[in-house]
């Protein structure tokens, strides 16, 4: 057996290092893999820039002068736009803009304010989250006439975006400048693809390990309901994510004002995030927060349609929810602000049931059973076309409409169309367009008791655009023509979606109209008011059309 001496030189040598080593170790100092713990969060004024890095791969920079973020960083990588365009609210503040900036006592929240004399809007992170949080309150709407938050993306690295919102290798637009055409005859725009209110949780672009998400969070100030759609994405120059919170873009009801949000954009490397927790921002003492809330429950509903999903909202001008009905009808809606709602039964898409609801703070408001009997699907009739649901998803191109343009080459032709009741539905146009698919034709059979007596003749529609309306003629005689239904001003039906102001038109059909055997409607658009173009003319969506006993 061998022995080893070791010098007490050598042995105070070895003595130190092995201290040294276990010091470094303790400190995270001695051979720590990257990122395996997040650093704290912190702030660096440079210039007009303010730096956020939040110790676990994220650092973005907001510019003081204006409140715009510049630059996004992920893990050494910019996703920001190398165009050289801020993100921002809405078309951004400018000059207006005083921006201030904190952190809490401890050192692990920052909050950066960018503040004008109607708008506020905030960001903040925590250490450890590659997220920055947002919410934006006003008093009065931003002068461009809409709500809204860009993210201007570089597209040379975020290039996953969405299909129906990717603008690269168009051929040009083909309506106004936003709607564009490619050489195969397919379209795209940014509003295409759009996912609707209630459907709104997390939406992202990707690249090579890289993710930009927005998570849309809290929709109780912005406007339209839980079937309303707007802008999400955009790619063409920029890789564009956007949060609509409101616009002009066939919106049904006025602008809210108050706090808007939270919602967040979320940094990862190209997964798709879980949705944050937002409940730490209530101590942020942000303008417009409200903590003191209520909520709703209803037990259920009465005369529901198995075949359909029933939505319950709840609306006033301060706030709007939603919940989704059980199949007993049973619905609950937390976290309310207090105030008196008109509540809102819809089955599918289509109001059938309404009624005034009062939400106290800290308190639960509860409803007995509710009886539907607002369903025009009820009403016996001769026949129907289509569904009483408020959508035209059933008919001809009916479900391409959030998709693209009508004029797009994967649509089936729009006709014009004659239809014989008891026809697949799908044969039916979903619009009906003056300039392009019009009359429309619909023959059907009546046996001699039946055209011997009056009926009445319903054309349901969910939208319409420049002031059309359905001029009637059932064989030789023509019907009093009505008068235009109350809709959004602005493009609806081309800009990728079908929700507008549900609306029936009816008629008293003379029995002297109607004939034994063989008859036919023929229905044609009339408006005051002259059209743009073959697809921008006047016309509606249908929900249904029927002649009742």
């Amino acid at each position: 057996m061998t022995t080893h001496s070791v010098s007490s030189s050598t042995l105070f040598r070895r003595t130190a290092i092995l201290v040294l080593l276990m010091a470094l170790t303790m400190t995270g100092g001695w051979l720590s893999p990257p990122h395996a713990h997040a650093a704290a969060i912190s702030v660096t004024e440079n210039g007009s820039n303010l730096i956020v890095n939040t110790g676990a791969g994220l650092v973005y920079t907001v510019n003081k002068n204006n409140g715009d973020l510049i630059s996004s960083k992920m893990n050494g990588t910019e996703l920001s736009s190398s165009g050289g365009k801020g993100s921002h609210i809405g078309s951004g503040l400018g000059s207006a803009a005083t921006v201030t900036w904190n952190t809490s006592p401890s050192g692990s929240t920052v909050l950066i304010t960018a503040k004008t004399n109607t708008l506020t809007h905030y960001y903040a992170s925590r250490s450890g989250e590659n997220i920055i949080y947002m919410a934006t309150y006003i008093t009065a709407e931003p002068s461009i006439g809409e709500l809204r938050y860009i993210f201007r993306g570089n597209s040379n690295v975020l290039t996953g975006v969405p299909v129906g919102s990717n603008l690269r290798g168009n051929t040009g637009a083909i309506e106004s400048s936003d709607v564009f055409g490619f050489s195969n005859g397919q379209t795209a725009s940014k509003y295409y693809g759009n996912d609707q209110a209630r459907e709104l949780g997390i939406r992202g672009v990707t690249g090579n390990n890289v993710g930009v998400f927005m998570a849309y969070g809290n929709r109780e100030k912005s406007s339209g309901g839980p079937f309303f759609r707007d802008i999400q994405f955009q790619s063409g120059g920029d890789t564009e994510v956007y949060n609509y919170m409101n616009s002009g873009h066939e919106q049904t009801e006025a602008f809210r004002m108050g706090l808007h949000g939270p919602y967040a954009l979320i940094f990862t490397t190209g997964g798709t995030p879980a949705a944050p927790d937002f409940s730490w921002m209530a101590g942020l003492n942000l303008t417009g927060w409200v903590t003191s809330r209520g909520a709703v429950v209803l037990n259920g509903l009465s005369g529901m349609d198995s075949s359909y999903s029933y939505t319950i909202g709840f609306a006033n001008s301060t706030a709007q929810y939603w919940a989704t009905a059980s199949a007993s009808g049973a619905a609950v809606r937390h976290d309310m602000i207090p105030g008196t709602y008109t509540m809102t039964v819809y089955k599918g898409e289509l109001a059938v049931h309404t009624e005034s609801v009062t939400v106290t703070a800290g308190n639960t408001t509860t409803l007995n059973t509710r009886t539907i009997t607002g369903d025009p699907a009820t009403r016996a009739a001769i026949w129907r076309i289509g569904n009483w649901d408020g959508t035209p998803r059933e008919f001809l191109n009916g479900q391409t409409i959030p998709l693209r343009h009508p004029s797009d080459s994967r649509n089936a032709s729009w006709g014009p169309v004659t239809y014989a009741t008891g026809s697949a539905t799908n044969r039916f146009p979903a619009i009906q367009f003056r300039n392009q698919n019009s009359p429309t034709k619909i023959t059907f059979n009546l046996d001699g008791a039946q055209a011997g007596s009056p009926h009445v003749l319903n054309i349901g529609i969910t939208a319409a655009y420049n002031n059309g309306r359905p001029s009637v003629t059932v064989n030789d005689t023509t019907l009093t023509n009505p008068g235009a239904s109350t809709q959004p001003s602005s493009r609806s039906f081309t800009i990728g979606t079908y929700r507008g102001n549900n609306h029936t038109f009816s008629w008293t059909v003379p029995a002297s109209a109607l004939r034994a055997g063989s008859n036919t409607i023929t229905i044609t658009p009339i408006s005051g008011s002259s059209d743009l173009g073959t697809w921008l003319s006047a016309g509606w969506v249908y929900d249904a059309v029927e002649l009742l006993n």
